[in-house]
C-alpha cells in the first residue's frame, strides 16, 4: 500500500486549540504535523473514515508523482561518443537499446538520414554483431499495406512483408521494414519503425547501424514527436575522446539557454534535410572570394547548404539537382 508522505510544517500559528499543537515559548524547534492531523489547517472539514483517509492519501501520492514527473517530462540526455575511438568508424555514436529484452547497439547519429537502419541477424555483408530480432518479444515486421511502407522510397513486397532498398554513402542496403521498442537514456519509444538490414554492399554503413535524425516521417524526431515535440540539440565530442563526452538533448526541457543560433531552413525539393543560410567563409580574418549565391537555397532544384552530422568532416554541402 502506498503511504502518503506529505507533511505540513506549522510555525507557531496553529489552528487547533489543543495544547500539543502549540510550540513552547522560547522553543526554536518546529512542530511537524501530518496533513490530516487535528493540528493541520488542511485537514478535511468533514471527518473521513479510516478507509477514506487511506484512499485520499493514495490519490495525493499519484497527484504528487504526476507533478514531479512533469518537471522532467519531454527531456532525455543521451551521451554521444567518438565512433573513431570506440568502433573504428568516422561517426558520432549513441547507445540505443532495441527490443524486449533490450539489446544494446552503438548507432551513428545522422541528421541527413530519415530512418534508422539496423543490421539484423542473418545479414549478408554486415560487419558487426547484429540485432537478434527473433529474440525480441516485441519485434514485428511491417505489412506492405501499412502507412509506414508507403513513407519509404523504393519499397516492394515479399508476401506481406515490406522491403526497402536504399543507398547510404557508397553502400547499397536491402532491408525489411520492422518495428520494435527503442530506448535512449531512460525514455522508450514503443513501436519504433526502422530498416532491419538483410544485405549490405560497400563500406559506408556504420557497423551497428544509423539513427536517423532527419525531418522525414520515419526519423527519430518524427516518430517521437509526442514525447519530444520535435525538439533536439547536440554537442559533439572531440574525435580524440575515448568516452561518451558529448550529449544529444531530446525534448524542450533542458535545452541550452542564451545561445547564438541561426534558423534551420526547409527546401521543398529535399524536405528531410536541414538547410542553413550560409553567406560566406573566412580563413582567419580574410573572407574567401565566393559569392553568397554559391551557397544559396534554391527551392526549384533542391540546391543549398545543409547541416550533416554523419561523420567527422565539417561539410558545407552545396547540393544541386543532380546531387
Amino acid at each position: 500500500m502506498e503511504v502518503a508522505l506529505l507533511l505540513v510544517v506549522l510555525l507557531l500559528g496553529v489552528v487547533s486549540g489543543h495544547p500539543s499543537c502549540y510550540s513552547n515559548d522560547g522553543d526554536s524547534s518546529l512542530k511537524v504535523f501530518h496533513i490530516s492531523s487535528p493540528c493541520s489547517p488542511f485537514r478535511p472539514k468533514t471527518p473521513l473514515s479510516w478507509a477514506e483517509t487511506v484512499l485520499q492519501m493514495q490519490a495525493d501520492d499519484h497527484t504528487r508523482l504526476a507533478y514531479l514527473s512533469s518537471l522532467v517530462a519531454g527531456r532525455s540526455f543521451v551521451p554521444i561518443g567518438s565512433g573513431r575511438k570506440l568502433i573504428q568508424s568516422p561517426t558520432y555514436i549513441v547507445r540505443a537499446k532495441i527490443g524486449t529484452p533490450p539489446q544494446t547497439l552503438l548507432m551513428a547519429l545522422d541528421t541527413s538520414a530519415d530512418i534508422a537502419m539496423v543490421p539484423c541477424a542473418g545479414c549478408l555483408g554486415c560487419t558487426s554483431a547484429p540485432f537478434a530480432f527473433a529474440k525480441s518479444t516485441t519485434f514485428k515486421p511491417i505489412d506492405c499495406a501499412a502507412a509506414q511502407c508507403k513513407q519509404v522510397q523504393n519499397t516492394n513486397c515479399l508476401g506481406t512483408t515490406c522491403l526497402m532498398n536504399m543507398t547510404y554513402g557508397a553502400s547499397s542496403i536491402a532491408a525489411n521494414l520492422g518495428q520494435d521498442n527503442i530506448t535512449l537514456a531512460t525514455d522508450s519509444v514503443a513501436g519504433y519503425s526502422f530498416g532491419c538490414i538483410q544485405k549490405a554492399v560497400g563500406g559506408s554503413l556504420p557497423a551497428q547501424g544509423v539513427l536517423g535524425l532527419g525531418r522525414g516521417p520515419l526519423s527519430l524526431i518524427s516518430q517521437s514527436k509526442t514525447l519530444y515535440k520535435s525538439i533536439f540539440s547536440y554537442c559533439l565530442p572531440s574525435f580524440k575522446s575515448p568516452n561518451f563526452s558529448g550529449t544529444l538533448r531530446l525534448g524542450p526541457n533542458g535545452q541550452p539557454k542564451n545561445i547564438k543560433y541561426t534558423p534551420l531552413l526547409a527546401n521543398p525539393r529535399r524536405p528531410s534535410l536541414y538547410y542553413v543560410k550560409l553567406i560566406g567563409i573566412k580563413v582567419g580574418p580574410k573572407l574567401v572570394n565566393i559569392p553568397p549565391t554559391a551557397f544559396a537555397l534554391n527551392p526549384s532544384n533542391g540546391a543549398g547548404t545543409i547541416i550533416d552530422s554523419g561523420n567527422y568532416t565539417t561539410k558545407f554541402i552545396h547540393l544541386n539537382s543532380t546531387s
